[in-house]
């Protein structure tokens, strides 16, 4: 028995630390991912064509961003069952004279998931508020070009406003003056 639960153990470790080095390969793209996607949206300012351009290519990160999440939240599922599945064991009857070991062993698997955890929920709500903030800059960019598009034309209906009010003037002191 003794033998057939190490290999138990040593197997969930092996799962542990697969699932880590995944993680830690998804979590270094994602941040890759959002660190691109507000660097993508600040040297895109100013022509339609690019407007247009950045919209396509961040409605592609969005979706990369949605995929992304929902890997590594099922990754962190995962690692925690492979977790809970090494608690389980250490409190298993037999296992006591192992037991220091092991539950040293635990910790350092349960620190590593609470140090991913925090990097992938810190790096997400970073990646959220760049978001909002580019779709609020954005909304503000568009009121402003909306404004100087339409004061051009205020602007054209205030010339012609002050020309046929001078023509006024003009006719009306060649009335008074005669």
């Amino acid at each position: 028995m003794a033998g057939g639960s190490s290999n138990y153990w040593e197997d969930l470790r092996k799962q542990a630390r697969q699932l880590e080095n995944e993680l830690d390969l998804k979590l270094v793209s994602f941040s890759k991912l959002c660190t691109s996607y507000s660097s993508s949206r600040d040297g895109r300012r100013g022509d339609s064509n690019s407007d247009t351009a950045s919209l396509l290519n961040n409605s592609t990160q969005d979706r990369m961003f949605e995929t992304m999440s929902v890997e590594i939240e099922q990754l962190l599922a995962k690692l925690t069952g492979v977790n809970d599945k090494m608690a389980e064991y250490t409190s298993t009857p037999g296992v006591t004279s192992l037991n220091a070991a092991l539950m040293h062993t635990l910790q350092r698997h349960r620190d590593i998931l609470q140090d991913y955890t925090h990097e992938f929920h810190k790096t997400k709500a970073n990646f959220l508020a760049i978001r909002e903030r580019e779709d609020l800059l954005g909304s503000v960019r568009k009121d402003i070009e909306t404004y100087k598009s339409g004061s051009g034309v205020n602007n054209r209906r205030t010339e012609l406003f002050l020309k046929e009010h001078e023509h006024l003037r003009k006719v009306n002191s060649l009335f008074t003056s005669v």
